[in-house]
């Protein structure tokens, strides 16, 4: 599932595209009316008709289009891609929605899985309610994250993976950040001591941002706009490496399950 820095770096490339762009309609080519999560096909339609586009940012792992009245939200899921054009002959099949724009520019939504959604809010309480802090933000630091692992007897990577602790943080970046503070991600979030916790706060935003740099990871099927894959895959230390050597210590990586999700770690390096 696409996470933070690969839906930044599709904010980043659409929102010079967009902005000032009013809406005509929305369609559906391939007649897959769950996509509008929100509301109906008909009725997304009628709410959204000629608003205009004023921006395009980032919240969690949520796409948000601000528009003169309210907000389309887009989710990418597991393999939702946003598109300028669609070129495949049996592309539409796949195309769950599409944005067409007074301007005659439009934008299409792949979806193999068909799991993304487009929701409508008329603001974002929703997503406040349910997101916790951006770690890209001036309010996440080392202070935010010991207040908030001092309280929980989990394990640290489920804690990382609640999007009400810190938003937008995913499988790939939660096992880079944790091999790069040295903690074992089935470690009790609240008995990690307070070193590992400011250099884990430190590790965060600075893998995020490095990824950032490069469009995000492309594991699998990840892109956007013109087919432009994220190049950061050359960068990661344990994720997908498991039988591999660890850059630190050489010891051979291991991949483990933790709440159902394949995690990579250094059984050195991070001990429990």
């Amino acid at each position: 599932m696409p996470e933070l820095p690969e839906v930044q770096s599709v904010v980043n490339y659409f929102k010079p595209l967009l902005s000032e762009e009013k809406i005509h309609k929305i369609t559906s080519p391939n007649g897959y009316e769950k996509v509008f999560d929100t509301h109906s096909f008909l009725n997304i339609n009628i709410v959204t008709k000629s608003l205009r586009i004023n921006d395009v940012f980032r919240k969690g792992k949520y796409i948000v289009l601000e528009l003169s009245k309210g907000y389309l939200c887009i989710h990418l899921r597991m393999t939702g891609q946003l598109q300028m054009d669609i070129r495949e002959a049996d592309s539409l099949k796949h195309c769950s929605f599409a944005i067409f724009f007074e301007s005659g520019k439009s934008v299409y939504f792949r979806d193999y899985r068909k799991f993304g959604r487009l929701y409508y809010y008329k603001d974002l309480d929703i997503l406040n309610d349910k997101l916790g802090v951006e770690p890209l933000s001036d309010k996440f630091d080392y202070d935010y994250l010991l207040g908030r692992v001092k309280g929980s007897n989990g394990m640290i990577k489920p804690f990382l993976l609640n999007q009400k602790h810190i938003a937008g943080l995913g499988n790939i970046y939660i096992d880079e950040c944790l091999w790069l503070s040295k903690i074992h991600p089935k470690k009790i979030a609240s008995r990690i001591s307070k070193p590992k916790i400011r250099v884990l706060s430190d590790a965060i935003p600075k893998i995020l941002t490095q990824a950032i740099e490069f469009n995000g990871t492309t594991i699998i099927n990840f892109s956007y706009g013109n087919q432009v894959t994220g190049d950061f895959k050359q960068f990661l230390n344990v994720f997908g490496k498991q039988g591999e050597a660890c850059p630190r210590c050489k010891t051979i990586l291991k991949k483990i399950f933790v709440s159902q999700r394949g995690t990579h770690y250094c059984p050195k390096c991070q001990k429990v």
